[in-house]
């Protein structure tokens, strides 16, 4: 992590374009340039980012998922900001729409249903747990792969993960409206499961799907 000063941040930042911003302050910055500089504030005195900012956890799960052949975001750099009390992530976004705004688009639902279904079983297998996972973290490349992004808050283990981090992981994502009733509406949900049921090892397939698919229905 490189500390800069200020007058460093305003050279970065000149022209930018906010893109999310609180009563704190700017969050995410389109820069003139066309890359993006994510900014993390530390909400407690007292927090793991003291010891490990979500900065540099952001570049860390870059080259964690790299390694599993999954695609995100480019990180160039990570800063410092003292002057705005900031730590940053500069990056090349992950080109591509995200699925939320894909919803209700798409003349292909189904099959981006069952893609989906497929990846997350893929993501699972990689022992990816990604607790902030909802679809305006996944996004559709312009070549039809899926990568994810804002990925902060995701962990990488050795082993695939267990059946009970995979339904957490579901339950995360089912709790955002738009997103439970996009992926399981009219029945919906079997496609989407097939997908998952496809991508897993033969011997996984029935026990997990077996618990999967109350939780989707």
């Amino acid at each position: 992590m490189q500390s800069i000063d200020h007058s460093t941040y305003e050279a970065l930042r000149a022209g930018a374009h906010v893109l999310e911003a609180d009563g704190s302050g700017d969050k995410v910055l389109r820069l003139a340039d066309g890359r993006m500089l994510k900014l993390f504030r530390r909400k407690r005195l007292l927090s793991s980012a003291l010891f490990y900012p979500y900065a540099q956890r952001f570049a860390d799960n870059t080259r964690a998922l790299e390694q599993r052949g999954i695609l995100c975001p480019e990180v160039i750099a990570v800063y410092r900001i003292p002057s705005i009390e900031r730590d940053g992530v500069y990056y090349s976004p992950l080109a591509g729409n995200t699925v939320r705004q894909l919803q209700g688009t798409s003349e292909e639902s189904d099959s981006l249903r069952f893609q989906l279904g497929a990846y997350f079983a893929q993501l699972h297998e990689k022992g990816v747990y990604f607790r902030s996972l909802h679809f305006g973290n996944v996004v559709l490349t312009p070549d039809n792969h899926l990568g994810l992004i804002d990925i902060a808050d995701l962990r990488c283990q050795k082993r695939a993960l267990s059946d009970s981090k995979r339904l957490r992981n579901f339950a995360h994502l089912l709790r955002y409206k738009e997103d439970r009733q996009w992926l399981l509406g009219q029945d919906a949900g079997d496609t989407f499961i097939e997908g998952y049921r496809q991508a897993l090892p033969s011997n996984r397939q029935a026990p997990l799907i077996s618990r999967l698919r109350p939780l989707l229905g």
